[in-house]
Formats: C-alpha cells, sequence, structure tokens
C-alpha cells in the first residue's frame, strides 16, 4: 500500500515539543513527495473536517514554540462508533491515507479502535508530560515539564531559606510519580508525597523537627497532585493540626506544560516524527508506536503503550532521603 497523503493531529493534554514533531513529520513527508494535512483541535477536528494543509513555511519557526500550533481537546464524539464514521468519511473525502497521532495511552487506543473499524494505518507519537505510556523510557514534554518544575522550586526555596520556612510544592503528574521523583532529587527535597501511596507524616515530621535541630532554614515537601489538584492543602492541614508544624503551599499548576522545549524533547520529538513518517512510507499498514527505549527510537506495536505506566522509583526515594539529612 503506498501513502500519498498523511494526517497529523495532538490530543488531550498538551507538551512541550510537539511542535518539534509535527515539524518533523511535515518536513520528512514533503521530502519524500507525500502530502501532509493537519487536523485542527485533534479527533474533534477529524469529525469536524478541519483540515490545513502544511508546507515547509508553516512548520517554519516552531521548533522553540511550546504547546501545539495544531491545537488540541478531548472529544467525547470520537468515542462513538457514529463520530469515529464521521472521522474516517472526512479522511477519505480529502485522500488521507494515514493518521499520525501525538497524545497519550488514551489518545493510543481511540487510535488503534480506528485503526482496527476502518483499516487506517495508524502511528502513535507519546507526547505526555507525565511520561506515564507504558512501552516507551520517555515522552515528549517530560523534560520541560521537570525542568520548569525545577526553576519554580529552586526560586521558592529561596524565600523558604530566608524567611526559614517550610513549604509543600505541588507538580503534575497524576497517578505518575516521575515528575514528582526527578525534582524532589534536583532540588534537594526533604520528602516527596504520592496521591496512590499512604503518607506517613510523622516521618515527614520527624524529618523537618531534625533538620531545625541541625540548624536547616528550610525545607521542600514536593506533592504529586494525583487526579486532581488540592493533594498538598491536606498536607499542610495535618502537618500543622496534627504536627504543630506551619507549611506554604505552592501549586505549580500549567506552567509546566508551557514554554520553550528543551533540548532534549526537541532532539527526540524531531527523531521520533521523522521515524513516523519513514515507518508509514514503507507500506506498513500496521498501527505502530514510536518510542523510545535504551537511548534509541524504536517501533513498536501500539497495542504494547495502552496502560499506564506508575513505576514505583524506590531507589531514587532512598535517594532523596539519604541527600537530605
Amino acid at each position: 500500500m503506498g501513502i500519498n497523503s498523511i494526517g497529523i493531529l495532538t490530543s488531550g493534554g498538551d507538551s512541550p515539543g510537539m511542535n518539534c514533531a509535527i515539524r518533523a513529520v511535515a518536513r520528512t513527508a514533503i521530502g519524500k513527495n507525500i502530502s501532509v494535512f493537519g487536523v485542527l483541535r485533534g479527533y474533534q477536528g477529524l469529525i469536524d473536517n478541519r483540515f490545513r494543509q502544511l508546507d515547509r513555511s508553516s512548520v517554519g519557526n516552531i521548533l522553540q514554540t511550546g504547546g501545539t500550533i495544531l491545537q488540541t481537546s478531548r472529544s467525547e464524539e470520537f468515542r462513538t462508533k457514529e463520530g469515529r464514521k464521521k472521522a474516517f468519511d472526512n479522511m477519505k473525502a480529502k485522500a488521507i491515507d494515514a493518521l499520525i497521532v501525538l497524545g497519550g495511552n488514551g489518545s493510543f487506543k481511540g487510535a488503534n479502535l480506528f485503526s482496527d473499524e476502518f483499516g487506517v494505518p495508524v502511528v502513535g507519537i507519546p507526547s505526555t508530560i507525565d511520561n506515564d505510556i507504558s512501552g516507551t523510557d520517555y515522552s515528549i514534554g517530560f523534560d520541560t515539564a521537570v525542568q520548569s518544575a525545577i526553576e519554580a522550586v529552586d526560586r521558592i526555596r529561596d524565600t523558604a531559606s530566608s524567611h526559614e520556612r517550610t513549604f509543600i510544592v505541588e507538580v503534575m503528574g497524576r497517578k505518575s510519580p516521575s515528575i514528582a521523583v526527578h525534582v524532589g532529587v534536583c532540588c534537594g527535597a526533604e520528602n516527596i508525597v504520592f496521591p496512590y501511596k499512604d503518607v506517613s507524616y510523622d516521618r515527614i515530621a520527624n524529618d523537618i523537627k531534625s533538620g531545625i535541630n541541625k540548624g536547616k532554614t528550610s525545607s521542600i515537601i514536593i506533592v504529586g497532585e494525583g487526579d486532581k489538584p488540592g493533594l498538598s492543602y491536606e498536607v499542610q492541614k495535618e502537618l500543622e493540626n496534627n504536627h504543630n508544624l506551619k507549611a506554604h503551599v505552592c501549586i505549580l499548576g500549567h506552567i509546566q506544560r508551557g514554554g520553550a522545549p528543551t533540548h532534549q524533547d526537541r532532539f527526540i520529538a524531531s527523531k521520533m516524527g521523522n521515524t513516523a513518517v519513514s515507518y508509514l512510507s514503507k507500506g506498513n499498514i500496521k498501527s505502530a508506536a514510536i518510542c523510545y527505549q535504551g537511548g534509541e527510537v524504536i517501533t513498536k506495536p501500539l497495542s504494547d503503550c495502552f496502560e499506564t505506566k506508575i513505576d514505583y522509583e524506590k531507589n531514587y526515594l532512598e535517594l532523596v532521603r539519604s541527600l537530605s539529612i
């Protein structure tokens, strides 16, 4: 099966580096004489027939920009057979032969179902700051999100030290510990709290008091947000009410999503986009995911990336504790 035209969309939450992948897909495809259509606003754009043909200039000067030039959304209509049929009919009318999807495991499940139902070759590129997609060591946006959080915590540490305070800093990550663990290690946090693990408030309180007795002028506790923001306030309430420890809360929120992508996100995203087009141009009709493993960008079955990866990085937590004495 020859590929003459490719569609590309971004789905779910945006992540820094998506534009780098879009650029790589467009320019690699154009170099192979394959037409490229950007789908605006994700799967809903497929249903609403919102296509924009991409050329070299339309993806120029976007490597350094966060977000996604194609915009993104979550589509309830695409969850229905009728919605997916409408999306397929729109692709067929545009003579689009294959689809590249940038998103997380939920987006990949939708892509795989769409491929099974209508025989459309689909390639998924892991793109989520949570870095929680199974089958790949890395997803686009993670490094930038961690770096943004690190810079914010470094600034908070200045104030915490100046006023001899404890700060509870909440980072994104839903059920994934990745951002919290990496920020905790890199910022010298005294403790990390995960939403899906039992919290030992006695241990946290003892660590803070022990630090004070040793002359520490500040403490930083990193909290993973969980399914919704606000876990930090529960930690604050527990420490103040039951351990007589005052703490200030700072929820970083969506500042972790935006901003110029780091070198790592730009490089890996560019390689993933190039690899996705190369895979399709060879006439492969099976759905696939472009993954990062062992320092290499490889192709795997899309079904390998359906599960949420919740790695409990115990060794890193022990590293946090041993370095925060």
